[in-house]
């Protein structure tokens, strides 16, 4: 697999890239919405965002866009999320 990865880093980064714009944008986007009283972005689509890789981006989202602070389950989930995902990463470079 680290060869593999070794050989092929653009692939993931671009991957991960995409995923922590996206989450970004979604956070970005439920708070426009909430605002605005429209359809809403479920709480699911935003977990599974970050559980996709995008846990930095749904992270930073959240500060920026001061959304979804106050639910214990995103205040301490998506943190969660992106501390295995870095503790993923990690293994990954060491193995």
């Amino acid at each position: 697999m680290s060869a593999w990865l070794a050989a092929h880093w653009p692939v993931p980064a671009l991957y991960l890239a995409a995923m922590n714009v996206l989450a970004f944008a979604l956070m970005g986007m439920d708070k426009r919405r909430a605002r605005r009283g429209a359809w809403r972005i479920s709480e699911r689509g935003l977990f599974l965002a970050a559980l996709l890789g995008g846990a930095l981006g749904a992270v930073l989202g959240m500060r920026a866009f001061r959304h979804k602070t106050r639910h214990w389950y995103f205040k301490f989930g998506m943190p969660a999320i992106l501390a295995g995902q870095i503790a993923l990463a990690v293994w990954l470079w060491l193995r």
